[in-house]
């Protein structure tokens, strides 16, 4: 059995619980608990009713996690990450957009190496990443990342002083430059850039390019990406999730596979 603690209690959270209660057979996850932000508590346990929710990461801790995940926010990892590490916990990353700050990356890794313990970052939203880690080893030469989306999910965003999107009528350029700069300033929407980079040349070497596009059919990511072995492109369009239509469905059930790979005879 796989003990899991979150860090979390939002969409993702609902979407990782909902998918692991739903196996058949049953498999071998167990939440013992979850962190809700600090008041917030009362509410998340009316969503969880059966889930041990806590206010501090200290809690979380407490209960014996062999890993615990953060389907947060960049600013959870930024806050927690660390502490986890440190305490020889694996940490599973699905806001992988905060790991484009090069002085939290580095703590991470500092304080994984400390304690022998594993910093693990599933796909996400997005498919490919092994091919891009794979054919890194024998030399990449780009990787360019696309971003689709319709204007409604760019709200709340950077893309508002940018563009009108809500008279937006064809597509319009948001952001185009390296995989850092868009996880930094998109940190709801550019998690997969910054995936994509850590899976390949790295932040300063991926481009990225996000597109608000009133035609777009739903999220849309297209990955181009060359190398010494070949070359191959990739376009996933991912429904949103019903608990936060915001996220991708694809993010939680990504967090879903990584855990079970916890236990699992066979790994793919």
């Amino acid at each position: 059995m796989t003990w899991v603690g979150l860090i979390g209690c939002g969409g993702i959270a609902q979407d990782v619980v909902t998918a692991l209660r739903h196996e058949d057979p049953p498999g071998d996850v167990q939440i013992v608990g979850a962190l809700a932000r600090p008041g917030r508590s009362d509410i998340a346990r009316q969503k969880f009713p059966d889930i041990d929710i806590v206010e501090t990461i200290e809690d979380i801790l407490a209960e014996g996690p062999d890993i615990i995940a953060e389907v947060a926010s960049q600013q959870a990892v930024a806050e927690h990450g660390e502490q986890v590490l440190r305490n020889g916990i694996d940490f599973l990353v699905i806001s992988v957009g905060a790991l484009a700050d090069p002085a939290l990356l580095d703590r991470l890794e500092t304080a994984a190496e400390f304690s022998n313990s594993r910093m693990l970052l599933p796909a996400g939203a997005i498919g490919g990443l092994d091919a891009i880690a794979a054919m890194r080893v024998g030399g990449l030469t780009s990787v360019r990342y696309r971003s689709r989306k319709p204007p409604a999910a760019w709200r709340g965003s950077p893309a508002e002083k940018v563009v009108d999107l809500g008279s937006l009528a064809k597509p319009a350029v948001l952001y185009s430059g390296t995989a850092r700069e868009a996880a930094l300033l998109y940190p709801q929407n550019a998690n997969v850039a910054a995936a994509v980079a850590l899976a390949g040349l790295g932040f300063e070497q991926t481009q990225v390019e996000l597109v608000a596009d009133p035609a777009a059919p739903g999220n849309v990511h297209e990955i181009e990406v060359e190398g010494n072995a070949g070359r191959f492109a990739i376009q996933l369009q991912g429904k949103p999730s019903r608990a936060n239509p915001k996220t991708s469905a694809l993010a939680a059930l990504s967090v879903v596979r990584a855990l079970r790979n916890e236990q699992a005879a066979i790994v793919i």
